[in-house]
């Protein structure tokens, strides 16, 4: 967990830096644009045999012969999605009305061609729980991405700056992936025998289309109804208030999913160590979105500058929902560790109908009502979410209740505190608003947590240092 999260952390650290950078030189009409060639990618990059690779991951034993015919059908799969996203760009560029989508969509077709270098790297480093080297890749690679980034904004790329990034980084690191898992192989296109492997690849696959459904539906709907610069602020409002859930967790989850399949026959223990990480992930997942939400406007006058102010009402009521994403996405990895992909691929389903139906009422209120569809339907998803997997990972929903309250009410204190002493203090300078009242929320979460819930504290304190 230290490798894989840590260089997790120390590679978005890199990469925000350069983020914000590019955003303070970028116009938001080319975040606006590329979120529109985005989605396209995210959806089919949800089939490019990831769920195949976790399949591998997940069983006890796994043969040459597995890993050969994993690499073939990664190969298969990612050529005639590359062939489809290809085709379809002009298509797509039609849709939202802007030409220039069409031509960034055939170049990050190239992107798709990496994964199966990818997928096979990772499912060998994975299943030997060796976290160190791809920690290596992808910090390495990180900074690569981000030098790149700021070289293409500072040369006035404009929106390709935003393509050159990711394949920079996609390419170097499916190579160096290879290398490291020394996964250099013939792929066999001999599919005999491949039927259990299909068959969860497919339940996972399925799920994260789902749930792509589920997240990115909005993009589809804004693009459709707003303009490029107002979608590129909704979008940027989203990024920040999802970088923990989809910057940090990602990470613990690949963690808990490897560590959980190995451990699945004690399913005592499995239970034990999905609460640990439940209450662990929360304690940080809590104040960080939440203190996005009460110090938003200092917040994006220092990082981002006045042009972007328009983000700050959408970042407030993000802030509040996107704790509810973390702990729903907690869930599938335990699921599917213990061998019930369905489980998750339910909860997906729910999420892809409630979700979409939200932003078709919440675009009625303009752009707000965005942001406030999350709002109104994440608590809903979460709850069913936690529900409909407890039994199967072997906990309780009191046990659950019990994990998540203390952290949800120092939270509240907190993001009331701070929003009194904002109104109290009234200061007019931007970067020492937000350090008084980020001290001041630390003081004030820690200050409660220490007072009415030590044993979180403790917890979180002995998992740190390993104990």
């Amino acid at each position: 967990m230290i490798w894989r999260s840590g260089s997790q952390i120390v590679g978005q650290l890199i990469s925000w830096v350069s983020t914000f950078l590019v955003l303070r030189i970028l116009d938001p009409a080319d975040y606006g644009l590329y979120a529109m060639a985005a989605v396209v990618l995210t959806l089919l990059g949800l089939l490019n045999g990831y769920g195949l690779a976790s399949a591998l991951v997940q069983r006890e034993e796994v043969s040459e012969r597995d890993l050969r015919q994993l690499f073939g059908m990664l190969l298969v799969v990612n050529g005639a999605l590359a062939a489809i996203q290809f085709l379809a760009a002009p298509f797509v560029a039609s849709f939202y009305e802007q030409p220039q989508v069409a031509d960034l969509l055939r170049v990050l077709a190239l992107v798709l061609l990496t994964n199966p270098f990818l997928a096979l790297g990772y499912a060998i480093l994975a299943r030997a729980m060796d976290f160190k080297k791809q920690a290596q890749v992808n910090l390495a690679t990180s900074l690569l991405g981000a030098v790149v980034a700021l070289a293409g904004a500072l040369a006035s790329w404009g929106v390709w700056t935003l393509v050159a990034a990711p394949i920079s980084v996609f390419v170097t690191r499916a190579f160096a992936m290879m290398v490291a898992a020394r996964a250099f192989m013939w792929p066999s296109f001999d599919f005999r025998g491949t039927g259990a492997m299909a068959g969860f690849g497919g339940a996972v696959a399925l799920s994260s289309i789902f749930y792509f459904l589920q997240t990115q539906s909005d993009v589809v709907i804004a693009g459709r109804n707003f303009d490029a610069a107002t979608v590129g602020l909704y979008t940027t409002a989203l990024f920040l208030a999802q970088i923990f859930v989809n910057k940090i967790v990602p990470p613990l989850n690949e963690v808990a999913f490897t560590a959980l399949s190995r451990m699945q026959a004690d399913r005592e223990a499995l239970a034990r160590g999905f609460l640990v990480s439940v209450r662990g992930i929360m304690l940080l997942a809590v104040p960080f979105c939440l203190g996005l939400a009460v110090t938003a406007e200092p917040l994006v006058h220092v990082l981002l500058g006045e042009k972007w102010l328009g983000t700050v009402p959408l970042l407030r009521t993000l802030g509040f929902a996107i704790p509810w994403m973390v702990l729903q996405v907690l869930f599938a990895p335990a699921t599917n560790a213990v061998g019930r992909p369905g489980i998750a691929l339910r909860n997906a389903a729910l999420g892809a109908l409630l979700m979409p139906l939200a932003f078709i009422v919440g675009v009625k209120w303009g752009i707000a009502g965005m942001a406030w569809a999350w709002l109104a339907a994440y608590p809903i998803i979460a709850i069913i979410t936690a529900a409909t997997s407890i039994r199967a990972i072997g906990v309780s929903a009191s046990q659950l209740v019990a994990a998540v309250i203390p952290i949800a009410l120092a939270g509240a204190a907190m993001s009331a505190i701070v929003s009194l002493a904002d109104g109290a203090l009234a200061l007019e300078d931007s970067a020492a608003r937000l350090a008084i009242l980020v001290t001041v929320g630390a003081f004030v979460y820690s200050a409660w947590l220490f007072t009415f819930a030590r044993d979180r504290l403790q917890e979180f304190l002995a998992l740190v240092r390993n104990r």
